[in-house]
């Protein structure tokens, strides 16, 4: 494979924790699990990337690989 390019992979997501109003941090990423709806698959993503250690105060965030892939493709604007 050439520098630059990427393995193909599954749909999977990026999870992240929210650590304060203007901080999250990424907690892992994780394979997408077959047969769950869009909600359910999200829920397990948190699941699976915290050993199921979620505490009731704490919020996270699952975003699809793909469109984390893209958001750090995009060029940046220029005004």
């Amino acid at each position: 494979m050439s520098a630059g390019t990427r393995e193909p992979s599954g749909p999977g997501f990026v999870v992240f924790r929210k650590l304060d109003d203007d901080t999250w941090r990424l907690v892992a990423e994780v394979p997408r699990k077959r047969g769950l709806t869009a909600r359910a698959a999200r829920t397990r993503a948190i699941l699976d990337a915290t050993n199921g250690q979620v505490e009731g105060t704490e919020v996270y965030a699952a975003v699809l690989r793909s469109e984390w892939r893209v958001a750090l493709d995009s060029p940046t604007p220029e005004p």
